[in-house]
């Protein structure tokens, strides 16, 4: 376990309204903007803090880089981490050793968001999940079959989506939320709303919606390349996301 200084933000302020923008990432404890496409530490922290409390259990079942877990030890919440991706599981372990005041109970596993079977039903206080947008970003090369960021096939995903909204709900405590952070795509220079076509899947699953949060995107990939495409092919960028806090 490494000592670490800065453990916490030098300024933050609880988010109030349903539109986020974090121009500067997380820069404390082990945070960083290393695993493509992870969410903001500052995002996390505010659904921790308003959708739970100390000494929860909280699920996360896509991981990724870690950003979850990282929050939940530094604001004690008992967390089951899950992803398919080896890789991920790696990330997030390392990202944990770090000394703090805290010792909450963190579980890490492999394991596929679609059979929560390890979890009995209604065991969780709050679930956060930042799913892949279909393939925009490919996040194991192909290499595992059942990675949901190999599908293209926008309708494919939202199926495969509906069965982790099955499954999120099944173990979700009543009157307790799920937060889902998610965005849209284009194909074929039309704009595709994938968040919405999510959301319809949730709301299938049982769940309530109780918040619809934009969030303003920052220094995405080849932005400068983009700008000029976007005049050229006259499209706009997407620079938001979806954030939906559902209620069971």
């Amino acid at each position: 376990m490494s000592k670490i200084k800065k453990l916490h933000p030098e300024e933050f302020e609880q988010e109030c309204t349903t539109v986020w923008s974090f121009v500067r990432r997380g820069n404390w404890a082990t945070h960083n903007s290393k695993y493509r496409g992870n969410w903001a530490p500052e995002v996390v922290r505010n659904l921790l803090l308003r959708y739970s409390n100390e000494k929860d259990c909280l699920l996360d079942p896509m991981i990724g880089g870690g950003t979850t877990a990282v929050e939940c030890k530094l604001l004690n919440r008992h967390l089951l981490a899950l992803d398919i991706n080896p890789h991920a599981i790696e990330l997030t372990k390392k990202a944990l050793e770090f000394e703090c005041e805290y010792s909450p109970k963190i579980r890490v596993e492999l394991n596929d968001a679609r059979d929560l079977s390890i979890l009995k039903d209604e065991s969780i206080d709050f679930i956060l999940n930042h799913p892949p947008y279909a393939d925009i970003i490919n996040y194991s090369e192909k290499q595992i079959e059942q990675d949901l960021s190999n599908i293209h096939d926008l309708n494919k995903f939202c199926d495969e989506m509906e069965k982790v909204a099955h499954e999120l709900y099944r173990v979700l405590k009543k009157d307790k939320y799920c937060a889902i952070l998610i965005g849209d795509t284009r194909r074929k220079k039309m704009y595709q709303p994938l968040a919405f076509m999510v959301m319809q899947r949730f709301l299938k699953a049982g769940f309530e919606l109780k918040e619809d949060i934009i969030k303003h995107q920052h220094n995405c990939k080849a932005t400068g390349f983009w700008v000029k495409k976007s005049k050229e092919a006259n499209f706009l960028l997407i620079m938001h996301e979806h954030l939906f806090i559902f209620k069971k």
